[in-house]
């Protein structure tokens, strides 16, 4: 199979993810760039800030016009992370290969678990007024996680938005991408350099990830969130524990 066409399958898998769950494309898009497209983890964790940070944009446009974005209190969480996205992004390219691919493995398999475990629902008071210190540091934690590693931190921002911000779901969900975005733009901002990126194969990526975003927008329509967490967290396991034995042999 060419690259082309595997460049294609995994973007349309990475946007399906981001448009259904508002995170998890980017710990799916970096094992394909290094596995199925062969770049180093370091350019791949770059293409992939690229290529979350597009889908990203595109999809939060279609979630705004259905109104589940929350602008104000998506906006300050993002704020918190500006920062340490830009300085972990700085550095990212100084760590060892096989430290940046054991971290990511960490990290997918954490996306796995939290996405198994059934989401609380909440009661807590107004976004705009909940537990503001908490979610300064929540958004500071994952521009840390942007910037190291390439993630998007959707996975995260998700549950946290739920949790910590009182959101329901599909506003989670639409508010998320606001976040992933500007994180993603800070990291990319400090990267500079794209040597590895091979553009050939990152505009077809980008488009069928664009397109799959799309989809898992409609998708969420159709089938249970549930479900859809279960899948991609079965999948999310099988890729954190093939990577953690690469890392490791």
């Amino acid at each position: 199979m060419s690259a082309l066409v595997l460049a294609l399958i995994a973007g349309a898998v990475v946007g399906l993810a981001l448009g259904a769950l508002g995170g998890g494309g980017s710990v799916l898009a970096v094992p394909a760039l290094i596995y199925l497209l062969g770049f180093t983890p370091a350019a791949a964790t770059t293409a992939s800030l690229i290529i979350v940070t597009v889908t990203s944009l595109a999809t939060l446009y279609a979630h705004a016009r259905t109104g589940n974005v929350r602008w104000r209190a998506g906006a300050l969480f993002a704020a918190a992370g500006l920062l340490p996205a830009a300085a972990a992004g700085a550095t990212a390219s100084r760590l060892p290969q096989p430290v940046l691919t054991a971290a990511f493995a960490a990290i997918a398999a954490l996306a796995a678990v939290k996405m198994l475990r059934p989401t609380r629902a909440t009661t807590g008071p107004p976004a705009d007024g909940a537990r503001p210190a908490k979610a300064a540091g929540t958004g500071a934690g994952l521009g840390a996680l942007t910037g190291l590693l390439g993630v998007g931190g959707g996975f995260l921002a998700v549950p946290a938005l739920v949790t910590v911000l009182a959101f329901e779901m599909q506003a989670a969900v639409g508010t998320s991408l606001l976040v992933i975005s500007a994180n993603s733009l800070a990291s990319l901002a400090t990267r500079g350099a794209t040597a590895g990126v091979d553009w050939a194969l990152i505009g077809p990526f980008t488009g069928a990830a664009i397109l799959g975003a799309w989809d898992g927008k409609r998708l969420t329509a159709k089938v249970t969130g549930a479900l859809l967490q279960r899948t991609f967290a079965v999948v999310l396991l099988a890729v954190a524990a093939f990577m953690l034995i690469d890392a490791l042999t």
